[in-house]
């Protein structure tokens, strides 16, 4: 009987127990893993345009460009864990313009993971010049790259995709 009242008793103990563990699962969705998902790290303002110096096409998907919000942007976005209509970074493939599941953007690298209809998961991984971005910043658009990354669209890949830096269209 005491085996019984004991179990009866410990049973709902250890369902709490394994319930609260579940919560604490890491990379579950809620403000903590959307603050991780979405970051930067910028000395400066890198705002603007990052347009191909050649088609790169993927698969069915061609890069149109990658737009780069304010430092402002930046914070806005982060802070109401990616949320909102203006993300801080899109890509445009196929004229159709993607939203960031993820990104990094740092003085040095460019980051981007996000899906949309029709294009599916659309990813770029990019190195960053920051002399030639700053040369291009200072002079208003330059015709030499300033990001080099890789492009991949629905599971195809484009490498050594080279971009320049434009104030806007």
């Amino acid at each position: 009987m005491r085996r019984l009242v004991s179990g009866l008793i410990l049973l709902p103990v250890l369902t709490l127990v394994v319930a609260c563990e579940r919560q604490a699962v890491p990379g579950a969705e809620g403000p903590k893993a959307a603050a991780a998902a979405f970051q930067h790290g910028l000395s400066g303002d890198v705002s603007g345009y990052y347009v191909p110096l050649v088609p790169a096409t993927a698969g069915d998907w061609t890069l149109n460009r990658i737009f780069v919000g304010q430092p402002a942007d930046f914070a806005a976005w982060e802070a109401g864990g990616g949320q909102g209509d203006f993300a801080p970074v899109r890509l445009v493939v196929g004229g159709i313009a993607v939203r960031p599941t993820a990104y990094r953007v740092e003085d040095d690298r460019l980051r981007f993971e996000g899906t949309a209809e029709g294009p599916g998961e659309v990813v770029f991984d990019g190195v960053v010049d920051p002399e030639a971005l700053a040369t291009a910043r200072r002079n208003l658009g330059e015709e030499g790259p300033v990001v080099t990354g890789t492009l991949t669209v629905d599971g195809q890949t484009v490498r050594d995709v080279r971009l320049r830096w434009s104030l806007g269209d």
